[in-house]
């Protein structure tokens, strides 16, 4: 079961995905937060509240990607009470990018790197098989709802950013009910977007290079996700696939159990405030950046991960004055 949302008259609304072709509207006002709300109220699950409220309206899928209609699978009233985070060094990646990253752990601690170091600890506690706690992953902070663009907007990159690159991932959107409970509403594809010459440039600049942009949908998978997703990354150059490659995520192919994962954001009790809305991104292995590929505007990025429905794409948009204007800080 998926779901996307759509604006019709300037209000949200929320519809089940019938096909690539078909969505059907579901009676609620609010999106995809009310009909959360009313199953958590109801005491019911997401899918149950889903087929009590479907309508018998069809409405074109391609007319709302056309119109420029979609909106992220989640969203909040107020993009101040939407957060947006991550976590990294989380997927084994290849065969052959897991043995070298595991040669690489028999090292001695001291020759660890910090990166090789965290995913070490993740390799060895990250998917604890009992109730326990399980190691403790990277994470990082993206942004409030403003943060998100819709599927098929611009994603755009500030004039001061050193590089503009996808990062093809999974995503949890959550809500958290009125009593400090998270709920897990689905999964979406994602587009993390990062600027990776600033990461690289030193780790600790990392925070820096994750306050960008970001995407996920068009849609929202309700239910059970299978241990194992397949993928295709792209980036297309003036109607020419310029990059593409295939990745894997879900937890066959992640050192930590999303269990774990989320556990490590949730234990905090500023991210348990209710009415909130988390949108975490769980990581990737696949990165253009890495294949030295240099992005430039109006590149467009394509992210399909079966199971999901129509792919996530957005456009590049970077500034034409690439001249950066610092703020001017007043003082009272």
């Amino acid at each position: 079961m998926r779901l996307i949302q759509y604006l019709n008259q300037n209000q949200v609304h929320v519809a089940l995905v019938e096909d690539a072709q078909t969505v059907r509207p579901i009676t609620i006002e609010g999106g995809t937060y009310a009909l959360a709300k009313a199953a958590i109220a109801a005491g019911e699950s997401l899918e149950q509240t889903i087929k009590s409220r479907l309508s018998d309206a069809q409405v074109d899928y391609q007319a709302l990607i056309d119109e420029q209609r979609l909106l992220p699978p989640l969203t909040h009233s107020d993009p101040a009470h939407c957060l947006v985070t991550g976590t990294g060094l989380t997927h084994l990646g290849s065969a052959d990018t897991r043995s070298a990253m595991h040669a690489k752990t028999q090292v001695a601690e001291e020759e660890l790197t910090d990166s090789m170091r965290m995913f070490k600890l993740g390799v060895e506690g990250g998917k604890p098989s009992d109730n326990t706690e399980g190691s403790q992953p990277e994470w990082f902070y993206k942004g409030d709802g403003d943060c998100i663009v819709a599927p098929e907007a611009d994603m755009p990159s500030p004039a001061f950013a050193q590089d503009a690159g996808e990062e093809p991932e999974l995503a949890g959107l959550y809500i958290v009910a009125d009593d400090g409970t998270p709920w897990r509403i689905g999964y979406a594809v994602g587009n993390e977007f990062s600027d990776h010459v600033t990461e690289r440039f030193n780790y600790l600049w990392l925070a820096h290079s994750k306050l960008r942009a970001c995407s996920i949908g068009p849609e929202l998978l309700v239910g059970e996700l299978p241990a194992h997703l397949e993928g295709t990354s792209r980036i297309v150059r003036d109607g020419q696939t310029l990059w593409e490659k295939p990745f894997l995520t879900g937890e066959a192919n992640m050192a930590h159990s999303l269990a774990n994962l989320e556990y490590h954001h949730f234990k905090y009790p500023g991210f348990r405030r209710p009415g909130d809305i988390h949108v975490h991104f769980f990581g990737t292995a696949t990165l253009s950046f890495a294949d030295q590929i240099q992005t430039r505007n109006g590149d467009r990025f394509e992210i399909t991960l079966n199971d999901f429905g129509r792919p996530l794409r957005n456009t590049l948009r970077m500034p034409t004055n690439h001249k950066h204007e610092k703020t001017t800080i007043n003082a009272l």
